[in-house]
């Protein structure tokens, strides 16, 4: 059985956690080393069980706690190329096992097996990954990204649990404090998704098999957590699907007090 919970999913700071029998991993690091511990013992999980780290991109939100964690359990850090550079620059990489991943690579960690997959997001290597676990259960993480392309839409209808960005809501964006040319960032296709956006996706991941879906790294400014909801529900609702009997639809905490799902 899968285990799933999004530790912390916001512009503050991401990191995942997935795991299968005694062991885990991490898909990014942006909080402290101490808060990542905090969060895992919260949830009766031993820091030191965490076997890998996976980062999606070099943004500090998802690397910020990277360097101390990975050095302090002597741990493996997996991310594109472009990635690894961005980090090097950042700092993040310093005294750490670093290793490259390029799409489509399958790495065997933790019992379990992980594959990259790129996403459209303003950095040299932006990244997303499916986790497969020994009993065939599959889970994805794809935030950070401006569109859903094909590729995208492809890998998370073959699983069974998606991290999926809703990051700000349109007219709030729009009227919201940002200056323009941030504003055009988030917007564009290698910014980040929309509500809408995310919602128009969701029917078709379900159809296919998807039965738990997480709306993750929701801005603080130009989203709110029941608007992000309600927006995917919508869509699910008119596409004839029930929630708990067709899926089971969360959003993510920026610093989750959810327990861990078991999928």
């Amino acid at each position: 059985m899968a285990r799933f919970c999004p530790l912390f999913s916001s512009s503050s700071g991401n990191c995942t956690y997935i795991g299968a029998g005694d062991g885990g991993i991490l898909i990014d690091a942006g909080v402290s080393a101490k808060r990542i511990e905090q969060a895992l013992s919260d949830r009766e999980i031993d820091p030191a069980g965490i076997a890998a780290l996976f980062i999606t991109h070099e943004h500090t939100d998802h690397i910020g706690g990277v360097r101390v964690f990975a050095a302090r359990y002597g741990i493996p850090v997996y991310a594109s190329a472009g990635t690894l550079c961005g980090m090097e620059q950042a700092g993040a990489c310093d005294h750490v096992d670093t290793r490259n991943m390029a799409d489509g690579d399958e790495i065997a960690v933790a019992g379990m097996s992980v594959t990259a997959f790129p996403t459209p997001h303003d950095t040299a290597g932006s990244t997303g990954y499916v986790v497969t676990t020994p009993d065939g259960r599959r889970l994805a993480v794809a935030t950070d990204m401006g569109v859903v392309t094909d590729r995208v839409r492809r890998v998370l209808c073959e699983c069974d649990a998606v991290l999926i960005e809703s990051n700000y809501d349109r007219r709030m964006l729009e009227a919201g404090p940002y200056p323009y040319p941030l504003k055009r960032r988030i917007a564009a296709d290698t910014g980040h998704l929309c509500n809408d956006d995310c919602a128009a996706v969701l029917p078709t991941l379900v159809q296919s098999g998807v039965t738990h879906l997480f709306l993750g790294h929701l801005s603080p400014h130009n989203n709110l957590p029941a608007l992000a909801e309600q927006t995917a529900k919508n869509a699910l609702d008119t596409a004839g699907l029930r929630a708990e009997a067709d899926y089971r639809l969360r959003v993510a905490e920026p610093v989750s007090t959810q327990p861990v799902v078991y999928i």
